[in-house]
């Protein structure tokens, strides 16, 4: 079944959390998402409030940009998260924008190579793995959570070049697609993430040759934007057509500013889920 959510950009006040959360989670929707652009808000930060508001609604982070953020301390909030509300929250790593990390200090000469380092570790951290590792970017000597999660949250990659997606499929548990994506566009990145599972041997359970367990089902979330006031019938069936490419989340963002983010996450939930193939 794919499920529907919406979006809390970072470009929204971060004091219209509580209220768009309560109303998510008064409608029956499922998942908001989130994510941490410079300069806006914490994804860490919103992702916790939502949580700390709700009890059953469920919380995505799509995306934290690796060169912004110590693969420890990534490792060290979402585990806290992941205890805090098990069974919750959806983690998702990424470049970020590249344009922003070099504002920060924070570019890299090859960012495939950090993302490469950072995802390895920092699923091996959330598994409760002690980690040395000495690579290009990342540096950790005999690192392990002291409390690592319960209930391990998965762990996304986000991005839509080949070598992205390929990694996301190698090493994650699943794929963020950005906006502006068509139904085509989706099922070759689909594809694309599916070929690097199968090239990691990760399409099975059990354990890998690398001595990982290997994946589930994947998660492969796309993000699209919709006309807050609808029609309800044409977001449903744009929402179908990317279902249907492969995803099984589709976040929907409202286009408008400006827009009633109480009344959209309503508006998702009553009118648009009901009407999704």
């Amino acid at each position: 079944m794919t499920t529907l959510a919406a979006i809390f950009p970072p470009t929204q006040a971060p004091e219209r959390l509580g209220g768009v959360a309560a109303a998510a989670e008064a409608a029956g929707l499922a998942q908001l998402w989130v994510w941490e652009d410079c300069f806006y808000e914490s994804g860490i930060a919103t992702a916790t409030a939502i949580l700390a508001a709700t009890s059953r609604v469920t919380v995505g982070i799509g995306l934290l940009p690796v060169p912004l953020r110590n693969v420890a301390l990534t490792a060290m909030e979402i585990a806290t998260m992941a205890r805090l509300f098990p069974g919750r929250l959806t983690a998702g790593v990424g470049h970020g924008v590249l344009d922003w990390m070099s504002q920060v200090g924070g570019k890299v000469e090859s960012p495939m190579t950090l993302l490469r380092e950072y995802t390895t570790a920092l699923y091996a951290l959330l598994q409760g793995d002690t980690v040395t590792t000495h690579g290009r970017y990342v540096h950790l000597d005999r690192v392990a959570l002291d409390w690592p999660p319960i209930v391990v949250p998965p762990l996304l990659v986000g991005g839509i070049g080949p070598r992205t997606v390929s990694l996301a499929g190698e090493l994650a548990d699943g794929l963020i697609i950005p906006g502006g994506q068509s139904p085509d566009d989706v099922q070759t990145s689909v594809r694309q993430f599916q070929a690097g599972r199968t090239a990691a041997g990760r399409t099975v359970a059990g354990q890998t040759a690398a001595g990982r367990t290997a994946a589930g089902p994947a998660d492969i979330v796309v993000f699209t934007e919709a006309a807050a006031d609808g029609p309800a019938a044409a977001i449903a069936a744009t929402a179908s057509e990317y279902a249907r490419a492969g995803a099984t989340c589709i976040a929907v963002n409202a286009a408008q500013s400006d827009a009633d983010l109480e009344r959209f996450v309503g508006f998702l939930a009553r009118e648009v889920k009901p009407r999704l193939d």
